[in-house]
């Protein structure tokens, strides 16, 4: 019997957010793209992940940790960029996105640790931990804790700038990025922070200021990506440069003309340079 192929619906060209995204962004727990959403109980907790790509192929399985405030739903483009190649999953963090809200907020270790029982709940081979922002303190937190869980890590506009290492630091230089940030984002940010609360994205925040992700980025023993836009004022270039050479076996990408939230507005050009890390694991299997 013929079937007729899935149509992805037409998106914009890269480097650029436009309605076709925010769509896509926007449609869980509604298929779309190729994406799809389940929840699995994870230390008590109804955890929602979005997936893409094919989970049967020998490639490493990548994993997409979301910032604060923010949930799976910015992700999306950069899912879509990597599930030719790779099967993607993009959980949403406890109070965030589709999952359950615990009473309070989780810091930094405390999302670690849920994430580490969500990849023991997926019996997983060791993936690619790729965390954006607050992600990205996480995906380190979870790399020095539990080093064979972890194939690669990318740390994509890691936070926090010790230059900045404030509440009014942080939300100073978030207010300079919205002006290089697409205008559409602007929806899915409303959306995110309506479901997380206000409450605990302030909460969030201050878990993150307070945290030292330097004493994690030191014991990461996987092979790093270090990756930041060009214009990105939450992590200059001297913040990232220090990431860099903090992680023993990483490397070190700019991409020119993104701001902060490169996954959302540079999605191929990241997935690009995250399939160049992946590859000597592929030519290893």
């Amino acid at each position: 019997m013929r079937t007729t192929p899935t149509r992805r619906p037409r998106v914009s060209p890269p480097g650029r957010f436009g309605p076709a995204e925010l769509r896509v962004a926007l449609a869980a727990p509604r298929p779309a793209a190729g994406l799809t959403s389940e929840w699995r109980l994870v230390d008590g907790l109804r955890t929602h992940t979005r997936r893409a790509g094919d989970p049967g192929t020998a490639a490493t399985p990548v994993v997409l940790v979301h910032g604060l405030a923010v949930s799976h739903r910015y992700l999306t483009p950069l899912a879509l960029a990597l599930a030719d190649t790779h099967p993607v999953y993009v959980p949403d963090l406890p109070g965030f996105g589709l999952t359950e809200r615990p009473g309070s907020a989780y810091d930094v270790r405390e999302h670690a640790a849920h994430l580490a029982a969500w990849l023991a709940a997926y019996r997983m081979p060791p993936v690619c931990l790729l965390g954006h922002s607050f992600g990205a303190e996480v995906v380190a937190a979870l790399a020095a804790r539990h080093p064979d869980e972890v194939a690669a890590v990318v740390l994509a506009g890691p936070t926090s700038d010790p230059a900045a290492r404030s509440r009014r630091g942080q939300f100073g230089r978030w207010l300079v990025d919205t002006l290089w940030e697409a205008p559409l984002q602007a929806p899915i940010l409303l959306r995110d922070v309506v479901d997380a609360r206000p409450w605990r994205v302030y909460a969030t925040l201050s878990h993150s200021v307070r945290n030292g992700i330097e004493a994690d980025l030191v014991r990461i023993a996987a092979p790093t990506l270090v990756v930041a836009g060009s214009r990105d004022p939450i992590v200059p270039s001297s913040w990232r440069t220090q990431v860099g050479r903090l992680v023993p076996h990483a490397r070190t990408v700019t991409v020119p003309g993104a701001a902060h939230n490169v996954a959302t507005t540079a999605p191929t050009q990241l997935a690009d340079a995250v399939r160049a890390l992946l590859a000597p694991s592929l030519t290893n299997r």
